[in-house]
This record gives C-alpha cells, structure tokens and sequence, in this order.
C-alpha cells in the first residue's frame, strides 16, 4: 500500500475515532442525566429497556474505537492492510468498506463460516 493509501485511511478512521468519542462522551453524560426513580412501573420497565439498549450501543461503540485504534496503530508499524491470518494483501475496496478489517475477505469468510459451524 502506498503512502497516499495509508494517508487515506488514516484520515478516515481519524475521522470517525473523533465522532464516536464525542457521541460516546454525549450519551454517557446523558445517561448519568437520566432519571431512575419512576413510580410507575410500565415507566420503569420502558426507561430501563431503553437504558439497557443505550447501554449495549455504548458497548458496540466501545469495541470498535478499540478496532479504530488498532487499525490507527497497525498504519503506524506497517501492518495496516495485510491479512493478520494469511499474510496476503487486504484489498483496497475491502478496507474501503470496512477500514477496521484485520483480514483479507477469504480469510474472513473461513472465520465467518467456522464461527456459524461451531456456534462462537
């Protein structure tokens, strides 16, 4: 990968580790904010089902600024873009679609298809 490429997608997942670290620092303030203690109990039920998915979003966000930050690394030591179980190439257009790719789309499919065999 070239040096426009890598700049390319360093931009890109810059970018989007900013945005999600400011609507993480949003929600969690607007999650302490919330107010728990409802007399009613279909309120109750309904404002914890909605703070539980917030909760879970907050989680998936969580896991891919991990993901962001690790592809913001393997650019740094000139690993970004190679398949971390085969070795080969990621493909320009794969990293387009998913930046945070650590594998190239055949090895990915072979994980993907172990994972539905074995249930994980």
């Amino acid at each position: 990968m070239n040096q426009k490429q890598l700049t390319y997608f360093k931009n890109i997942l810059e970018n989007w580790l900013h945005e999600l670290l400011h609507h993480a620092d949003d929600s969690m303030g607007r999650l302490l904010e919330s107010e728990s203690s409802m007399p009613d109990l279909l309120d109750r039920a309904t404002f914890e089902s909605a703070h539980d998915f917030k909760l879970r979003i907050l989680d998936r966000e969580s896991i891919l600024i991990n993901k962001i930050r690790q592809s913001l690394a393997d650019i740094e030591n000139g690993e970004y873009g190679i398949c971390q179980r085969c070795g080969g190439d990621i493909s320009i257009e794969r990293l387009k679609a998913r930046p945070v790719a650590h594998h190239c789309i055949k090895c990915k499919t072979r994980i993907e298809a172990k994972e539905r065999l074995t249930g994980t």
